[in-house]
């Protein structure tokens, strides 16, 4: 089987994810996308001619993030006509799966040259679902909804199968705020020496003036006190009701655990931040690297699909980091580094507790708590994060996962190649 290498890692910077308040918030996806496409073109001399295919991420793919943003952006960016795209959708889950597809169709030996990433504005969705509430769908019915599927694997809103977890795990708030506190510390850190300047690329208006150059949403003042204060964001909304059933989001968890009392923890300070953003991720074949004149920075070791419980939703990243450890004859002793996406907090926090990790070696430059969550994104950013700091430490193993809507994860192990003749 063939192997297939990272030659190269961009994203955009995050933007405040709220119209009138990010700087991205009035731009086109399409545009945040081409803008890394691009780069990896330039940056890497790249004759998109033989790029086989450009394989896109973007979750909410409705109004301006419809119609096959992979292949549209890539036009945008310049490539070639020959140089196809597809667009896919694993939620939270699509940018590492995008390029854990971009992998195996390398390591299958069908394709030498594939651009993998995604793109998420979530000042768009936002927006979409101010719309469709307003035309009378209420939250429950959008999306995968259906009564036949509720009634046999019950799904609520993600924030509340947070708090559903933590209550049923024994979790102390105090606990989940100190992961969005060591968050916020450890990107300002990181921020300050420079550790995102490699893979970040301003975003520029078709004149070339920047619109934004660094992320935005990061708040660095924040401390423990203050985040004690913080109203839960999920409390309120538990019990509402959805539909003329009275189904409410904390009734859909109940009827798989009856006799769970969920207490409310999460809130803006230790939940993932709202943001726009879009990255991307050049995949090639030995071959084809040296062909070229590529020097790889990464080897993707092994990749690996978990799903796990529906109506609790977020749990599936503790089996599917087993499950490509597993795949690549690897141990949780032989990782040097672990990126797992701080969708909420307890997320982390039980991924950290239940592998018996040290948090020396995971988010060590904070998480989407600080710097946000682009949903279709965040995954190829985090191969990116990873693969910048095994170079920055001189580590060898980076493991990378993440939970995703419907109770799945998608997982990949990445190498730090240092020699590559």
């Amino acid at each position: 089987m063939a192997e297939a290498y990272i030659i190269d890692t961009v994203r955009t910077p995050r933007g405040i994810g709220k119209v009138g308040k990010g700087a991205l918030a009035n731009e086109h996806p399409q545009h945040l996308a081409a803008t890394v496409l691009k780069a990896l073109k330039d940056r890497n001399n790249l004759d998109t001619s033989t790029v086989d295919d450009v394989i896109w991420s973007t979750s909410t793919q409705d109004g301006k993030q419809a119609g096959d943003l992979g292949r549209m952006a890539a036009l945008d960016a310049g490539y070639d006509i020959t140089s196809s795209g597809t667009t896919l959708d694993r939620f939270c889950g699509g940018g590492i799966t995008s390029v854990n597809f971009a992998a195996a169709q390398i390591m299958s030996g069908m394709e030498d040259c594939v651009v993998a990433g995604g793109t998420e504005m979530m000042s768009l969705t936002a927006e979409m679902m101010k719309e469709k509430m307003a035309a009378g769908i209420k939250p429950a019915m959008m999306g995968s909804y259906n009564e036949r599927l509720q009634s046999v694997h019950p799904q609520s809103h993600q924030g509340i199968c947070g708090d559903a977890i933590a209550s049923m795990e024994g979790y102390s708030r105090e606990e989940l705020d100190a992961v969005g506190y060591r968050s916020q510390q450890r990107a300002d850190a990181a921020i300050k020496a420079g550790k995102f300047d490699k893979s970040v690329v301003p975003v520029v208006d078709d004149e070339g003036n920047v619109i934004l150059a660094k992320d935005e949403y990061p708040r660095p003042e924040t401390t423990l006190e203050g985040l004690a204060q913080l109203e839960p964001a999920f409390g309120k909304m538990a019990n509402v009701p959805l539909d003329a059933n009275g189904t409410t989001f904390a009734g859909l968890v109940k009827q798989k655990y009856p006799d769970l009392e969920i207490k409310h923890f999460h809130h803006a300070g230790n939940s993932s931040g709202v943001v726009d953003g879009a990255a991307g991720v050049l995949v090639t074949s030995e071959e084809y690297a040296k062909k070229n004149g590529l020097k790889p920075r990464g080897r993707i070791v092994a990749t690996a699909n978990m799903g796990d419980d529906p109506t609790l939703m977020l749990n599936a990243p503790v089996p599917a980091a087993k499950k490509v450890l597993a795949k690549a004859g690897l141990t949780k002793n032989d990782i040097d580094l672990w990126e797992i996406n701080e969708a909420f907090a307890v997320v982390a926090h039980k991924f950290v507790t239940d592998l018996g990790l040290s948090w020396d070696n995971v988010n060590v430059n904070g998480g989407s708590i600080a710097l946000g969550h682009p949903i279709g994104a965040t995954g190829s950013i985090l191969i990116g994060t990873v693969l910048d700091e095994l170079e920055a430490t001189g580590g060898r193993y980076g493991l990378v996962t993440m939970c995703a809507a419907g109770g799945m994860a998608p997982a990949i192990i990445v190498e730090r190649v240092e020699d590559f003749v």
